[in-house]
């Protein structure tokens, strides 16, 4: 049988398919390409392990590290890897949805996948990562693997509202990561990508006196549910700020958010922002800083009504990196109280960058970056979105 039949048996499988069932669906998948098995293993929710997936004939497979590993490899390139092991082969594949990426698959075989049959299993690969995001809807199996650590309910109530961490149209890259993933204080961010605009969103909510990050937690919500109104209720950047400031006000008067919004035109590399009392962020072109976005522009939210908002412009060029982030990066402190700042930061970025390294693995080791340099001990949620503009849209309508 070949890819074609491959496919065909894994979509007509999937309309009744459990989480389950997927580990038995890859199997089954391989052996009709002609190779002996494949097992799945999905991401832990810090990136730090790829955890096999349970299945009732799956075969046993110990968790294996994102780093030193040739599965983590082909996890963070997005690139398959593989070669002849003790008494055959084995084949690493990324599993993406799109940039997402959601785990890796193993291939093993009597003999090494000739690169031309590579082709067929990477496509068996991206409908099994598909199949495992479509069934963490309906199912709690997945989402058991992928923790490590129990879920504090503030942690619990934000990260059901957050989007997927990757997004690519081709023209552009959308990433974000936020860090601690067990126990939030109150970072969120969002996106959406509507024609050939783009929307992005970063807040950080101050819960004074709150009890567990609850309130920060709850003033996030709020921020993104209120985004997300005004987005798709088709307002311009400005009201979107006084729709957020309005709704936050109305609940919670001593709440205080911080955040940046903007908007990216696809067609022009136009870049739209607005700092409400916030970072900026910064403009990454062809190995250095070409624009420290200015801040803040406006007040925090809850504040808006105080004093009109400023839309700052910047024209990207093809291959610019946007660079946004909460003050838990920049304020992350040593074990001698030394600042991580902002040089730091972007001495990073230029040489994850550098390394040509894909976008959500430059926002992943970023993020580990300043996990490394506190002791794994955060004061403060840090949360990175990086937005990548390729080039500029052509040809859509």
């Amino acid at each position: 049988m070949g890819e074609r039949d491959a496919l065909g048996d894994l979509l007509r499988q999937a309309h009744h398919a459990r989480s389950e069932d997927l580990p038995g669906m890859a199997r089954r998948a391989a052996q009709q390409l002609g190779a002996d098995d494949m097992i799945l293993y999905v991401v832990d929710h810090e990136q730090r392990q790829l955890l096999p997936l349970p299945g009732p004939d799956a075969p046993h497979r110990d968790a294996l590290t994102v780093e030193g590993s040739l599965a983590g490899r082909a996890f963070s390139m997005l690139q398959s890897f593989g070669g002849p092991v003790d008494g055959g082969a084995r084949l690493w594949l990324p599993l993406l949805n799109g940039l997402e990426r959601v785990g890796v698959a193993e291939v093993t075989a009597a003999a090494v996948v000739p690169d031309s049959a590579v082709v067929a299993f990477e496509a068996v690969a991206s409908l099994l990562a598909e199949l495992v995001i479509t069934r963490s809807h309906y199912s709690d199996t997945i989402e058991q693997v992928r923790r490590q650590a129990p879920m504090r309910l503030p942690a619990e109530m934000l990260r059901a509202q957050l989007p997927p961490l990757t997004f690519s149209t081709g023209n552009l890259i959308i990433s974000g990561i936020l860090e601690p993933c067990y126990d939030v204080g109150g970072d969120a961010f969002d996106y959406a990508v509507n024609g050939d605009t783009a929307h992005l969103a970063l807040f950080d909510a101050v819960g004074h006196g709150s009890s567990g990050g609850m309130r920060a937690v709850m003033l996030a919500s709020l921020a993104l549910a209120a985004y997300r109104n005004a987005r798709r209720g088709g307002l311009d950047l400005v009201k979107t700020y006084h729709h957020i400031d309005t709704a936050v006000r109305d609940h919670d008067r001593r709440g205080l958010i911080t955040g940046v919004l903007a908007e990216l035109d696809q067609r022009t590399g136009r870049l739209r922002v607005i700092s409400a009392g916030h970072p900026g962020g910064l403009v990454l072109r062809r190995g250095r800083v070409a624009t420290v976005l200015p801040t803040p522009t406006a007040l925090p939210v809850a504040l808006g009504d105080r004093h009109p908002p400023l839309v700052v412009e910047e024209a990207l060029e093809p291959g610019d990196d946007v660079l946004f982030y909460t003050d838990g990066i920049t304020e992350a402190r040593s074990a001698d109280g030394e600042r991580f700042g902002t040089e730091r930061l972007v001495d990073f970025a230029v040489r994850a960058l550098a390394d040509g390294l894909p976008l959500p693995e430059t926002a992943r080791r970023l993020v580990h970056a300043i996990l490394a340099y506190q002791d794994d001990r955060l004061q403060d949620d840090a949360t990175v979105l990086m937005v990548r503009f390729c080039a500029p849209t052509t040809g859509r309508g």
